[in-house]
């Protein structure tokens, strides 16, 4: 997990959504805020639990359509580890997700710049990529 004490500045978070067709509304910044604050890839339903400590009044719903509007603008990834819930990252810089599979943990490990992670075929342009890799994290495995 990546917890930082402080979000990121997000410098055109309101103009990336304007961009997209979304208005920039408290609940979009508030969801954003929730998942820059602590980098550990929640499902939605952690970003809601988390959203409803400072803002009691939204709604499950809200947080789905902020987090749609997010991805949507580009701000906002989703993450497929498993065949589990969908869950939020809000790191857009390449990285590969190493995911532990004792303690369900999620870390974000840079990939260099041009890197692909793998081969890939002759003349083949890559948009985007996602690279996860399974297995014990340092903590589990010295517990064992």
């Amino acid at each position: 997990m990546n917890p930082i004490g402080k979000p990121p500045e997000s410098p055109g978070l309101g103009e990336r959504l304007s961009a997209s067709g979304f208005r920039f509304t408290p609940q979009r910044r508030h969801v954003y805020d929730v998942l820059a604050h602590k980098r550990d890839h929640p499902t939605a339903e952690e970003v809601f639990t988390r959203a409803r400590k400072s803002m009691p009044e939204i709604s499950l719903a809200t947080v789905y359509n902020c987090l749609d509007a997010l991805v949507a603008s580009g701000l906002v990834r989703q993450v497929q580890l498993q065949r589990g819930a969908t869950r939020f990252c809000s790191n857009m810089a390449a990285h590969a997700h190493y995911t532990c599979d004792v303690c369900g943990a999620v870390f974000d490990m840079p990939l260099p710049p041009g890197s692909t992670g793998a081969p890939r075929p002759r003349g083949f342009k890559i948009d985007h990529y996602e690279v996860a890799v399974h297995g014990t994290c340092a903590s589990c495995a010295r517990k064992r």
